[in-house]
């Protein structure tokens, strides 16, 4: 029994022994195999240092059920890779040497409204800003640029360009903000943003219905003048491009252009300013529907009162009346403003209308007087000798030769007006 009992302690120390000899050679080959992984392959590097993985015996088996799939792996942070933490970007970039330069470039998305009654105009753009800054160059061996959104501006240096006459402005945030941030290796950067502004536009209305109104949208830096940034068009006139199907209710876009100036303030100096400029024709025809046409077709009914037998009265008089009425509503038509009135380009041919149905309405109920004058009222005539006496009762003695030469005059004095008119005004 001693024998058997010695035989089984040796059997089992050689067990124990080689299986303890076994894992320390396992162990050693996998904390070997680690750090060669750890030295040269730098996905392993990067999710050790993401998940705070030491190389030692307690990780071997976490190390082998991490996947190296790029999917999954924690990138490294854009602010390290741009060193942002390592500059003040509350600072222009080369500050204290020649002025920044910013290049602008604007696409004219759309024109949403032009108010006559507000003196202002809305428009839809995209704005962007080039320029250089070193600080955020990073090294890149295929050349490829980096693009972020708008949470990294408020982390480094931007423009700040605002728009001069302004009343509101937004940037559009569906579904997100629309703004974009593109750096490129050697530290150049694209900032772009989509805007909707509304600005003021000095309109003259002294040729309304047929005016051309030229506005501008003006951009510029608010606190870095002309010795801190330099802001110019990036492509010189080609800078600006607007899209094709742009167009307005009541107004022909005929041109844009892009140029550029100087603004001064007293107080902080000379500022550069660029100007997108267009120009807005009105379109005549709905006005030519609405106003010149039913003026014309009511003057040109009050004629047939010339034809009419002077002794119809009532049928001169009632023909006059309802054109006067109708001339009046005309011109009640065509004020739609209430600030200025833009028919003020207008008034001469009104009055003209007005005038001339007036003086028909005169001579119509002078006439309609005139059978009934007593025979002691016409002695009475007869006995004046006065040249105004005279004057009136060769008037009311020839009136058909009033109605004969209104024929012609009225027609004649009309159309000379109107050559004039339409030769001013187009």
């Amino acid at each position: 029994m001693a024998v058997i009992k010695t035989r089984s302690f040796c059997t089992d120390y050689c067990f124990w022994f080689t299986w303890l000899t076994y894992y320390w050679v396992c162990l050693f080959c996998s904390v070997i195999q680690s750090y060669i992984m750890f030295l040269y392959c730098p996905i392993v590097k990067n999710l050790w240092v993401a998940h705070n993985i030491k190389p030692s015996t307690q990780n071997k088996c976490m190390l082998v059920h991490l996947k190296l799939d790029s999917t999954k792996v924690k990138p490294v942070k854009s602010e390290q890779l741009l060193r942002i933490e390592d500059h003040d970007f509350a600072m222009r970039p080369g500050f204290g040497g020649s002025p920044i330069p910013v290049g602008i470039d604007v696409q004219v998305e759309s024109i949403d409204s032009i108010s006559e009654v507000d003196m202002d105009f809305t428009m839809t753009l995209y704005l962007r800003h080039y320029w250089k800054d070193e600080r955020l160059s990073f090294p890149s061996t295929r050349n490829r640029s980096m693009t972020f959104d708008g949470r990294l501006i408020k982390k480094i240096w931007v423009p700040d360009i605002f728009f001069v006459h302004s009343k509101r402005s937004f940037i559009h945030d569906t579904t997100m903000e629309n703004v974009m941030l593109r750096v490129y290796p050697d530290g150049n950067v694209l900032f772009s943003l989509r805007i909707t502004v509304s600005a003021m536009c000095f309109m003259d209305f002294s040729r309304f219905p047929l005016d051309t109104q030229n506005c501008s949208l003006e951009l510029e830096s608010y606190a870095y003048n002309e010795e801190d940034l330099m802001l110019y068009w990036k492509h010189g006139n080609e800078s600006l491009s607007t899209d094709e199907h742009i167009s307005l209710s009541q107004f022909f876009i005929e041109e844009f252009g892009a140029s550029s100036g100087l603004a001064f303030y007293s107080s902080t100096g000379w500022y550069n300013r660029l100007f997108i400029n267009f120009a807005l024709r009105r379109h005549i025809f709905f006005f030519v529907l609405q106003s010149y046409f039913p003026s014309m077709l009511m003057v040109m009914l009050s004629w047939v009162s010339f034809w009419i037998d002077r002794r119809a009265v009532p049928a001169r008089v009632s023909l006059g009346k309802p054109s006067s009425e109708d001339i009046l509503l005309c011109l009640w038509s065509v004020q739609p403003l209430k600030r200025r009135d833009p028919s003020k380009g207008m008034p001469s041919m009104c009055l003209f209308i007005l005038s001339r149905k007036l003086e028909e309405c005169s001579h119509a109920s002078m006439r309609g007087r005139a059978p009934s004058i007593t025979k002691l009222e016409t002695t009475r005539i007869k006995r004046k000798r006065s040249l105004r006496g005279n004057v009136g009762r060769i008037i009311l003695q020839n009136n058909h030769v009033i109605d004969t030469y209104s024929r012609i005059i009225f027609p004649t004095v009309y159309i000379v007006f109107n050559l004039f008119y339409w030769g001013l005004y187009i």
